[in-house]
């Protein structure tokens, strides 16, 4: 499974970005998906996923991100509202493939393929 991510760039606080994923390979094998992100001196942090028809986000971003997959589970998308400069990381998308439990609330180590990421950076 390859991913690639696209979308991201410079925005000021309190705009929207909206980040993609396009799945490609062995995408029949995908369950869930997520959206993780790398800041320099933070924890990475899984801040959103979708399992089974079911999304979970971080609390550091919920309300203000919605995470959707488009048809196929080609696609996998990241509407980011509200930025706020404590948002500026580097994103990437992951994916689950193989048996997965769809009622599972998918942590960050489930996800076993990863794309390359796209730099989110929100200036005050």
């Amino acid at each position: 499974v390859q991913l690639v991510e696209s979308g991201g760039g410079l925005v000021q606080a309190g705009g929207s970005l909206r980040l993609s994923c396009v799945a490609s390979g062995s995408i029949f094998s995908i369950n869930a998906m997520g959206w993780y992100r790398d800041a320099p001196g933070k924890v990475r942090e899984l801040v959103a996923a979708v399992n089974g028809g079911n999304t979970y986000y971080a609390d550091s971003v919920k309300g203000r991100f919605t995470i959707s997959r488009g048809g196929a589970k080609i696609t996998l998308y990241l509407q980011m509202n509200s930025l706020k400069p404590e948002d500026t990381a580097m994103y990437h998308c992951a994916a689950r493939t193989g048996h997965y439990d769809s009622g599972v609330v998918p942590v960050l180590s489930d996800l076993d393929y990863w794309g390359q990421g796209t730099q989110v950076t929100v200036s005050s």
